[in-house]
């Protein structure tokens, strides 16, 4: 481990010093690791793998894989991640206009100094523009299940 450890610093051009320093462990330890005198603990794994998250551990500790966690590529099917919804976040004024506002999670959405907060969904919509009106509004809930409103 002790040479991939010196790749690693010589990769990101750091001295041990700046290293040890960085991962808020003595400087000693690094001196001694890099040395082969003493083997890292799991602190010292831990701590570096905190500050550095786009080195690949695994590289490091067995030397399997690239030095660098690899990004996913973009065909790669993102992580599920549940975001709660409410119908109010769902739908913005703009919705029936040219473009459609990303969907933004309630608790974050927080309005600009200048602008107002989404109406709620039990206020009526905006009109629709002339020529052209609504004829059914879908809602999908996070339980997988959906209603249709005609």
């Amino acid at each position: 481990m002790n040479h991939r450890l010196q790749q690693f610093l010589s990769a990101e051009n750091i001295s041990q010093a700046q290293f040890a320093d960085s991962i808020d462990v003595a400087r000693a330890s690094v001196s001694h690791v890099l040395a082969g005198r003493n083997k890292p603990g799991y602190d010292f794994i831990k701590s570096i793998s905190d500050h550095y998250p786009k080195l690949n551990i695994e590289w490091l500790i067995t030397g399997k894989g690239k030095m660098y966690k690899q990004e996913s590529p973009f065909w790669a099917p993102e992580p599920q991640v549940k975001v709660e919804k409410t119908p109010a976040t769902l739908f913005s004024d703009s919705y029936f206009g040219e473009e459609m506002q990303s969907t933004i999670p309630e608790k974050e959405a927080v309005p600009a100094k200048n602008e107002t907060a989404p109406a709620p969904l039990e206020k009526a919509p905006a009109a629709a523009p002339a020529g052209r009106a609504i004829t059914r509004i879908i809602v999908f809930y996070d339980d997988n299940t959906f209603q249709e409103l005609k």
